[in-house]
């Protein structure tokens, strides 16, 4: 399924991640797929309430903490930058979707980064 939402078509996930020599753009793009899935679930199951969203970005945060051990592997790590980028972008998407009152926190309450 690709996505429908006319913002998150175009937007420039973890843009800040590639631009840093830091972060390796093989693992940063595992990170990319996993918000593309969330925008994918978000339009596939039309989440009710903040709490339906929450849920679905549970999951999408534990994926990210899954591939903590892969940023490591490649020298990089889920640091400062990398966790304010993560963090933006999960908003971003609740935002684009209209869940303009999640809470940013709470979208990534599961992280271990």
């Amino acid at each position: 399924m690709a996505i429908t939402n006319r913002h998150m078509t175009r937007y420039a996930f973890l843009r800040g991640l590639y631009e840093d020599g830091y972060f390796p753009d093989h693992v940063v793009d595992k990170g990319k797929a996993v918000l593309v899935r969330l925008c994918e679930r978000i339009e596939t199951e039309r989440p009710a309430d903040l709490a339906a969203l929450y849920a679905l970005t549970e999951g999408a945060t534990e994926e990210f903490n899954a591939l903590e051990a892969e940023f490591e592997a490649a020298g990089s790590e889920i640091e400062t930058v990398a966790r304010e980028e993560i963090g933006e972008d999960f908003s971003a998407v609740a935002r684009a979707y209209g869940y303009a009152d999640a809470d940013p926190e709470e979208l990534i309450a599961a992280r271990n980064w």
